[in-house]
């Protein structure tokens, strides 16, 4: 697990944590698991999907009733990101605040990461 002590791995928003644990009750799931996966134009993308169990493996945060799992393998790319909710007249959903990111696509949708050594130098 990649985590410094007394540092959370991820961080909500007042907004992010209120949509999450609105999420959470009214579906009845245990949190929202939050991953990686390789695609779109700048080479990977957030993935957020219902956890009904927590894994073992994951990092957990957990913040005024709402809980988020971070998936083993996107840890490290995710420390220090701050997860924000919004709604506009078009549109609503979770932005990523990621110090880590490099480089995104036009549209929002991919991104780029530091260089693996990089991350870990900076830890």
């Amino acid at each position: 697990m990649f985590s410094i002590p007394g540092k959370q791995a991820v961080t909500m928003t007042p907004a992010a944590a209120r949509q999450i644990a609105r999420l959470m009750a009214r579906d009845g799931h245990a949190g929202l698991r939050i991953g990686l996966k390789k695609g779109g134009c700048a080479g990977m993308e957030y993935t957020m999907d219902y956890a009904d169990s927590v894994d073992p493996q994951d990092e957990v945060v957990e913040q005024d009733g709402a809980r988020v799992m971070i998936a083993p393998m996107a840890q490290m790319f995710l420390f220090g990101t701050e997860i924000d909710y919004r709604t506009s007249l078009l549109e609503s959903g979770f932005q990523f605040r990621n110090p880590n990111v490099t480089d995104a696509c036009g549209c929002g949708e991919s991104i780029k990461f530091k260089d693996v050594s990089e991350l870990s130098d900076h830890r």
